[in-house]
């Protein structure tokens, strides 16, 4: 099965209370929001999400909502990597049972030394092979410090139930390398941080995964209307703006400054869970200046 993806996807952040129980709530009102938004689907349980912190009850419960809230016409992605084999195919099928339309599964990382690309390429084929929906690689060294191999990726691109990839990266010269690499395979790159997004356009890239999508999706998109109609200069200047506003919410204040910017556009960001921080109130005056002009 090939999706084509052509959009901006939130990797859709998960409300907390302040006692550290997931607020679904919340997190339905935030659908509700983001279906109003310029938006192609949705990702459950990514990184910003907190998937980390998550019990699979919860996560199922969240694919749950997530089928039961979303636009009909919008694909929904669930994050269900986890570090074996046999773990990810039950997460992924149980995901697609919910209403998962495809998997984006992150490199095992806790023996990072040893994923190498044969073990690589062993793991998401055994994957592939066995899970009801199309797989997404997920490529993200910030967080699994595994950098996915070359060969690997060749490899992999041409599964016929492997059907693109998130790169997070953020590296141009690689995602150059990384298409020359999947070229006449039926396989789709996505880039996974909106710091990339304006060159990514320029190299044929159409969709991506970015944290910024949860609080200024249509600003994104906006991007690449721009772009598609010729219009460079709205397009490059547009980036410009939001390029401070996703180091904002990824490099310099992470999740916690993601939630709160979610909080100031009019998203419900609630609280992180433990050990994550509450934004200390000094840094949530500089979000709030940073973001003042979309507020």
């Amino acid at each position: 099965m090939s999706i084509n993806f052509k959009g901006i996807i939130p990797p859709m952040i998960t409300p907390f209370t302040e006692a550290g129980e997931v607020d679904y709530g919340k997190f339905e009102i935030n659908m509700r929001k983001w279906n109003e938004d310029e938006l192609c689907g949705y990702l459950v349980l990514g990184s910003n999400s907190e998937t980390a912190y998550l019990t699979e009850e919860e996560k199922l419960k969240l694919v749950e909502l997530t089928k039961k809230t979303a636009r009909p016409d919008r694909i929904i992605i669930a994050g269900t990597g986890m570090e074996t084999d046999r773990d990810t195919i039950a997460l992924t099928n149980k995901a697609a049972d919910l209403g998962a339309q495809a998997a984006l599964i992150l490199t095992p990382c806790y023996y990072s030394g040893a994923m190498n690309a044969p073990a690589l390429i062993n793991y998401f084929t055994k994957v592939a092979d066995a899970v009801k929906i199309p797989v997404m690689l997920y490529n993200v060294p910030k967080f699994s410090h595994v950098n996915l191999p070359d060969a690997a990726l060749k490899t992999l691109a041409r599964h016929p139930n492997i059907i693109g990839m998130k790169d997070s990266t953020g590296d141009i010269s690689q995602l150059v390398r990384f298409q020359a690499l999947v070229e006449g395979a039926d396989f789709q790159i996505l880039v996974g941080t909106a710091s990339a997004w304006y060159p990514a356009l320029t190299l044929g890239v159409r969709a991506g995964i970015f944290a910024l999508a949860n609080t200024n999706p249509n600003e994104l998109s906006k991007i690449q209307t721009y772009f598609e109609s010729g219009n460079q200069s709205e397009a490059v200047a547009l980036f410009r703006k939001m390029f401070v506003l996703n180091t904002a919410v990824t490099a310099t204040y992470g999740i916690a400054g993601l939630k709160y910017a979610a909080h100031l556009l009019g998203y419900e960001g609630g609280f992180v869970r433990c050990p994550l921080l509450e934004l200390a109130d000094d840094k949530k005056a500089e979000v709030k200046e940073i973001f003042r002009d979309w507020i």
